[in-house]
């Protein structure tokens, strides 16, 4: 199938060229994006993406963009090829600009495109020799200054790997390249902090706020309690690992370094949860204030 584009209010042809050669999202990566899979014809958790967009945007320094134009164009490009859009990008740039780090004045373009998904059926991921600076200015931010991420996806793909899981500066379990992680030990599932340099996950947060309220326990760690050497524990079958994205949902890590791995049966409990509260609430509301642990 062919992919639906919508770029700056329009439904484009798949192939037509839309960028300028000096757009600052080609020649510095200055923008952000978000990621949604697409449920029963519906771009799943569509208003906390949006809110996550707009801190990304905000902290960004970009100017502010029409969030309902956003969501009308993710309706028209579901609506265009509704049995073949199951993966919704909604990419914001901030246009053309100088040759140079300096942005332009021109404004953020809105390019949303629909298609397929494809989506690993098992995790098996691999420790990334790389650090994720949590002290970056964008640090948080999901920035389409993405090659960082596509080296170590790439360091994984070349040792039969879907994931790369990385460690902060500090040493201490951090993410993936595009999932949060979760690890079960001692009977809790905890999750890294904001503070340890990761993004925000949509599915890392509902997974936290749903697993709560079923009573399952599940927290954010406090700092420094996931040391990346927990990952020798879950090599050893004492701890337990998954990762969370909004492709992924919650899912197993299966195989670690090359060891196949145990799955942990609370994480088996809040993966079904999360189906099943995914498949009932299509949009969840956002939470009034922002995770900031």
């Amino acid at each position: 199938m062919s992919a639906v584009v919508w770029f700056d209010g329009v439904i484009r042809p798949a192939g037509e060229p839309i960028l300028a050669a000096d757009d600052h999202g080609v020649t510095v990566g200055d923008g952000a994006f978000e990621t949604l899979v697409v449920k029963n014809r519906t771009a799943f958790a569509l208003t906390r993406h949006l809110v996550r967009l707009q801190y990304s945007l905000d902290r960004l320094g970009m100017a502010a963009i029409d969030m309902d134009q956003v969501r009308a164009g993710v309706d028209e490009v579901i609506s265009a090829r509704p049995e073949d859009v199951s993966r919704i990008r909604i990419t914001v740039i901030s246009g053309p600009g100088p040759m140079s780090s300096v942005r332009g004045d021109s404004g953020p373009r809105v390019l949303i495109w629909g298609g397929p998904a494809s989506v690993p059926a098992t995790c098996i991921a691999v420790r990334a020799p790389w650090k994720r600076n949590e002290r970056s200015a964008i640090a948080g931010v999901k920035s389409t200054s993405y090659a960082e991420n596509v080296v170590m996806a790439m360091y994984a793909q070349e040792r039969g790997a879907n994931e790369a899981l990385m460690s902060n500066t500090f040493g201490y379990l951090c993410e993936g390249t595009g999932s949060n992680v979760l690890i079960e030990r001692d009977g809790y599932i905890l999750t890294p902090p904001l503070s340890s340099g990761c993004l925000a996950g949509i599915t890392r947060g509902l997974a936290l706020e749903w697993g709560a309220r079923a009573g399952i326990p599940i927290r954010v760690a406090a700092v420094g309690e996931l040391p990346m050497t927990v990952l020798d524990e879950v090599l050893a079958g004492g701890a337990f690992a998954a990762v969370t994205s909004s492709t992924r949902g919650v899912q197993h890590i299966v195989n670690l370094d090359g060891t196949d791995v145990k799955q942990g049966p609370l994480i088996t409990v809040l993966a079904e949860l999360y189906d099943a509260k995914a498949s009932a609430d299509p949009d969840p509301a956002p939470p009034r204030q922002r995770d900031q642990v």
